[in-house]
């Protein structure tokens, strides 16, 4: 079987079934590029139709979620979760709650997770879910109805053996404390390990709300010392400003790096000190303010709505805010300003354009796969104490995810090796990896 023209058609007739979906068409396309010399060595993949069975969900929902706001309005949301992939162990994959959310967004943040689940060596399978519903300017008492109406129709398709979500942009540990309460509420059941980025004091690990943003800065502390290399005196740029962001510029700054710039939707932040990072968690996570406030309140940085925060001059580029975000007048900059390392800590926050420019320039090029591994390795270590009812401490978690972050980085370069023969090619390592170990398992486990 000719496999270049066998994968043309596998994504081709993605196209045809679901036409309007293009961010899921951009993950498939990643990984349907890059498995090819994989399926070369193992024809019996090709055989068991391993690859048809991957792009398909074993189970999309879709529903409606009828809520009252504090005017006494009802109002109506569409709320989504897709079971992507069991093979490994159960569905696995945060909710998303914002205005953007659709169900391509979430089929394509649900394929992501397969690879990524399986590049963790967790056994934990992909899946994603989430909301149209945007949590921001919205009382506590109205993100509590609205939770509690989501899980009123979610909670029949979870389960710590079946479906287990955490939280994602718009969904931190308030969301999650709600919805919990109301799967507690129905069930009759304290399942603790049904969520995960729960609260420390009834269940949650420590480390959780640090993991994406450590995992991607460790991924790339691992790729820089592939060349001799450390964040030691670096200057690096982070875009976003939230919960991955925040903990990304903490852990480089604990590497002894010096983050000069961040952003939000509004526009991107320049401090040549350093980012202060007790000044912008005050900000964003209490204030909840624009990250313009930054500079009102110290002088010496400069806010700019117009331009990107990848035109900032740095030696590592850490893209931590959403999809599509880099673009390729982006990568060309970064190129031109002598970037050495890019990491992604959001999930496909550059476009495939910039990604070539990366990869054509031999610049060291994490895929979010790969590099912001770390968050669902540490909920996985979340639902492990929650089996055992064990609490660990911050340093033996953060050390857990330092170690997985280290053996997903190996795994990516001995994986590139094999099949391309370039270690440093970490897009085709990551899809190459845990595409081996997801079809393995569905292959043992028959045509289900």
């Amino acid at each position: 079987m000719d496999v270049s023209a066998y994968l043309e058609a596998v994504y081709g007739n993605l196209h045809r079934r679901d036409p309007a979906e293009t961010e899921f068409h951009q993950a498939a396309h990643e990984v349907l590029q890059a498995i090819g010399p994989v399926l070369q060595a193992h024809p019996e993949y090709l055989h068991a139709r391993i690859v048809e069975r991957l792009c398909e969900p074993e189970r999309q929902l879709m529903f409606r979620v009828p809520w009252v706001d504090d005017q006494g309005t009802v109002q109506v949301n569409r709320g989504f979760r897709v079971e992507f992939n069991s093979a490994l162990g159960p569905y696995k994959g945060g909710l998303r709650f914002h205005p953007s959310v659709n169900l391509g967004i979430v089929k394509f943040l649900g394929f992501e997770q397969i690879f990524k689940n399986a590049l963790t060596g967790m056994a934990i399978g992909g899946g994603k879910g989430g909301s149209d519903f945007d949590p921001k300017g919205r009382s506590d008492g109205e993100v509590m109805r609205f939770c509690q109406a989501f899980m009123t129709e979610l909670y029949r398709h979870l389960g710590e053996h079946t479906d287990v979500p955490a939280g994602d942009i718009g969904v931190g540990g308030r969301e999650i404390g709600y919805l919990f309460g109301q799967y507690k509420r129905i069930t009759n059941r304290h399942e603790s390990g049904v969520l995960t980025g729960k609260p420390v004091g009834w269940g949650g690990s420590h480390a959780r709300t640090e993991a994406t943003g450590y995992g991607a800065v460790f991924f790339a502390q691992e790729m820089l010392a592939t060349r001799g290399q450390d964040f030691d005196g670096r200057r690096a740029v982070v875009s976003g400003s939230g919960n991955v962001a925040i903990y990304a510029i903490e852990k480089v700054h604990a590497l002894g790096g010096r983050v000069v710039a961040c952003s939000d939707s509004s526009g991107y932040l320049v401090d040549e000190d350093g980012i202060d990072l007790e000044l912008l968690k005050e900000i964003k996570e209490v204030r909840r303010e624009r990250i313009s406030a930054y500079a009102e309140v110290k002088t010496t940085a400069r806010f700019s709505a117009r331009g990107s925060v990848f035109d900032v001059p740095c030696e590592v580029a850490l893209p931590c805010a959403t999809q599509n975000e880099l673009h390729q007048q982006d990568a060309t900059a970064l190129t031109k300003n002598g970037v050495l390392a890019v990491a992604e800590g959001a999930n496909m926050p550059c476009t495939p354009e910039a990604v070539e420019i990366f990869r054509g320039a031999r610049i060291l090029f994490g895929p979010g796969k790969a590099a912001n591994a770390g968050g669902v390795a540490t909920s996985a270590l979340e639902m492990q104490q929650n089996a055992s009812r064990e609490s660990w401490s911050f340093e033996r978690t953060e050390d857990q995810l330092a170690t997985i972050m280290r053996q997903v980085h190996a795994q990516c370069r001995a994986t590139a090796e094999t099949y391309g023969g370039d270690a440093d090619d970490y897009v085709l390592g990551a899809n190459a990896a845990g595409f081996l170990r997801v079809a393995e398992a569905m292959t043992a486990q028959g045509v289900v």
